[in-house]
């Protein structure tokens, strides 16, 4: 690949490695706090996770992607005054936000625990949500910037304080123990900790290397990017928060509806379904500069490259994945968390089929947004968030926390098609039909393989290379493989140390069988 083509390829790998490791974190992170707490306790900080996500999207007012469009549109351009003045400007409104969005979390708190909830255990853990918002929302800002400058190692550098200083703490904290509300500090030290080191980061590798001092501008001109910034960002913060809605309506109904453990099952359940997130994620993060890049180029070749390569490299590895974790959902759940947490085992299987189609989502959204065209995916996700807030009122009464997962697995499934033939109408760049079938049968092939192993630990680790081996193999059968997906394949078996050379060896057999 030349330079400009390789980098969603070069920027996803990194931040799919990353994340994945720090997903990982994440787990351990649950699986502490599981065994810590009873399943009320650990429930009641299910709960408030929806809150936490909800106010860090609306505090930040969806300026990072903002950020990252304009500082990579500018860079391209080499602009350097108006990408200083872009993260300056950012800077002033997102603190602005921050402070009302915290007031308003504070006095939120005690209605929605007692007034909706009716779970008084929940008020002071609330309240603390608002403390993590100032810092949260300067960690956004940075990372905004490194996306727009393709520093994807610093958002990983932050993200890694930020888990460190989170698990640290909430353990330190529910040890003594300050149960849920220790868990939520814990939250609050951790992105303390990532926003220090952003800083830091952004001294080092941004502002050190503009080669111009700043330049003064008129109020009417930084109002004037104030607009621009905003014509941008309120989209993406509808959108970002219609996403939140959409992973934790169920969770606001089960929490309405269902005594406390149902909340914590749910929530555990919901964490491993969106582990596909964690690759369509690190892939729209590089293809939202990466398309505004070629859209600013006007160079439409480079843009179907930018495309197809993210559609392809989310669906060849997202869909085998979930199928995996749909076959063996129960002993995931009970090695994780303890036998009493498969009681959500029906749940995950539900959901981890609607996060797929929520990563294929994430990616045709990041792509049109690049190309500065957001208004269609969020229209969509808000009538994905209205059918899904419908569906659950009534499934969760019905069929408890199945019923919220089916409402989520439909509601994604409406906007998944709405996106795509929306993405393919503003790029003129259609969806790869035929190759998406292959790779789905190859995925059934593998899954209907892994039917018949053990469902335990020794089961899961036969089933995982086994399942790999199949995949591969049916892959090839119908002539799915691709000289791209090698190249994922080097990479991968790059980062894994002792294992790299045999890696290296069985994909350079498989040289033969792919296409171009």
């Amino acid at each position: 690949m030349a330079d400009n083509e390789s980098k969603i390829a070069k920027g996803s790998f990194i931040l799919l490695l990353g994340t994945f490791i720090f997903r990982i974190g994440g787990f351990l992170y649950r699986f502490l706090m599981t065994w810590l707490m009873t399943a009320a306790d650990y429930g009641i900080l299910g709960l408030t996770l929806p809150f936490q996500n909800f106010l860090n999207i609306t505090a930040s007012g969806g300026l990072p992607s903002a950020i990252a469009k304009y500082v990579a549109e500018y860079s391209a351009l080499d602009n350097e005054q108006m990408e200083q003045q872009i993260i300056r400007t950012s800077f002033k409104l997102i603190i602005i936000m921050a402070m009302i969005g915290a007031t308003i979390m504070f006095l939120i708190a005690k209605p929605v625990a007692l007034g909706w909830w009716h779970k008084p255990a929940a008020v002071l853990p609330l309240q603390l949500v608002a403390v993590i918002t100032p810092f949260s929302v300067i960690v956004g800002l940075y990372r905004g910037v490194f996306q727009g400058y393709y520093q994807m190692t610093n958002i990983l550098i932050t993200k890694a304080f930020e888990q460190l200083g989170m698990i640290c703490f909430a353990v330190l904290l529910v040890l003594i123990g300050w149960r849920v509300a220790g868990a939520v500090l814990g939250t609050v030290i951790g992105f303390l900790v990532a926003s220090l080191s952003a800083v830091w980061l952004f001294r080092k590798d941004v502002t050190s290397k503009f080669k111009t001092g700043r330049k003064k501008i008129t109020r009417a001109q930084e109002i004037d990017i104030m607009v621009m910034l905003l014509k941008f960002s309120i989209p993406v913060l509808i959108t970002g928060v219609a996403e939140v809605l959409l992973y934790d309506v169920g969770t606001l109904f089960i929490g309405a509806y269902l005594a406390s453990n149902f909340a914590g099952y749910y929530t555990n359940a919901s964490a491993i379904a969106r582990l596909p997130l964690v690759i369509s994620m690190s892939v729209a993060t590089s293809a939202l500069p990466a398309a505004s890049e070629a859209f600013s180029l006007k160079d439409h070749s480079l843009l179907e490259k930018y495309i197809h390569q993210s559609y392809r490299y989310v669906i060849i590895v997202v869909l085998p994945f979930c199928v995996g974790v749909a076959v063996f959902a129960k002993p995931i759940l009970g090695l994780l968390f303890g036998a009493e947490y498969t009681l959500g085992t029906t749940a995950l299987q539900i959901l981890v089929l609607g996060m797929l189609c929520f990563a294929v989502y994430t990616i045709s959204s990041s792509i049109t947004q690049g190309l500065g065209k957001p208004l269609i995916p969020m229209i969509a996700l808000i009538l994905g968030v209205i059918i899904q807030f419908v569906l659950s009122m009534f499934m969760v009464l019905w069929w408890n926390i199945n019923g919220a997962a089916l409402a989520t697995s439909i509601s994604t499934a409406f906007i998944m098609i709405v996106c795509i033939v929306y993405t393919h109408k503003v790029s003129h760049v259609k969806f790869e039909t035929v190759d998406f079938l292959k790779i789905l049968f190859a995925s059934l092939v593998m899954g209907a393989i892994c039917m018949f192993i053990p469902k335990n630990l020794i089961g899961m680790i036969i089933g995982f290379i086994v399942g790999i081996f199949v995949y591969i193999g049916a892959l090839v059968a119908v002539k799915g493989l691709k000289k791209g997906d090698l190249i994922l394949m080097y990479k991968t078996a790059s980062k894994l140390g002792p294992l790299k050379e045999p890696i290296y060896k069985f994909t350079d057999k498989l040289e033969k069988y792919a296409k171009d």
